[in-house]
């Protein structure tokens, strides 16, 4: 991992420069974010997510402003597509600096109406992928003694609430093997970090399958998070001293209450 200790984090544009980052879910919202944000930092990112056509429209902007891209579609659910995710990377690049678990789904219902499908799909996609591509990627930055493993979860992870008790389980996990993944390999010179989003400006809400959920959404009125600020958020912890491990950002938008 690039130390720039000493240096004015803020004003080093470049001070991820050297890195490599994977971004999982970098098709659109947080993950297409935090890919542009990495690359502005100097980083190279390796974008993975069904999407293949958003993806190369991204790495073309990413490419246009002076940065690179690496395109790998990916299913994060798919276990051959996670080793061939890792394969290509370190093919390309030989070394995997940093890894963004972002890939998500929020398929909010009452237990009692709910789809077992959906509730089946949010713990492969938020929970078992992010689990099975950490486990893919850290003998990587083992080998290297180093490495920033950055996990999207949600005040979800924090706090439950009625309608959404399958997302709640798979975000409080998120949280759980973070922490447990951090006391194993925090010795090793790799770093955790959990990303706790509150209310943001994303599709994420447009999956909900519940049309009186979406109603109440429709009717909360929240205040919003763009993707940017999340995508800073990360940006500011892996571009941290390697002395630094900044192991939670919760992250709400200014008069969200919960």
């Amino acid at each position: 991992m690039t130390d720039n200790a000493e240096t004015d984090d803020d004003q080093n544009t470049q001070r991820l420069a050297g890195d490599v980052a994977i971004v999982t879910g970098a098709s659109s919202g947080i993950g297409e974010a935090t890919a542009e944000a990495l690359a502005d930092a100097g980083a190279s990112v390796v974008l993975a997510a069904r999407r293949a056509d958003e993806l190369e429209a991204l790495a073309a902007r990413i490419e246009s402003s002076g940065g690179e891209a690496l395109v790998v579609p990916t299913d994060v659910t798919e276990e051959d597509d996670i080793d061939a995710l890792v394969e290509a990377t370190t093919d390309e690049y030989g070394r995997i600096d940093i890894l963004v678990n972002n890939a998500g789904v929020m398929l909010l219902e009452p237990l009692e109406r709910a789809d077992r499908s959906n509730l089946r799909q949010m713990v492969e996609v938020n929970l078992l992928g992010l689990m099975n591509l950490t486990h893919a990627v850290l003998p990587v930055m083992q080998e290297q003694e180093s490495g920033h493993i950055v996990n999207v979860s949600s005040v979800a992870g924090r706090r439950a609430s009625a309608d959404s008790s399958g997302y709640n389980a798979t975000k409080f996990g998120v949280n759980a093997f973070t922490e447990a993944v951090r006391q194993e390999v925090t010795t090793q010179g790799i770093r955790t970090t959990v990303i706790e989003p509150g209310a943001v400006d994303t599709e994420l809400a447009t999956h909900v399958p519940d049309e009186q959920v979406l109603e109440r959404f429709a009717e909360m009125d929240l205040p919003m998070l763009h993707p940017d600020d999340i995508a800073r958020g990360i940006v500011y912890a892996t571009s941290q001293p390697a002395r630094v491990d900044v192991n939670e950002l919760l992250i709400r938008p200014t008069g969200q209450d919960i």
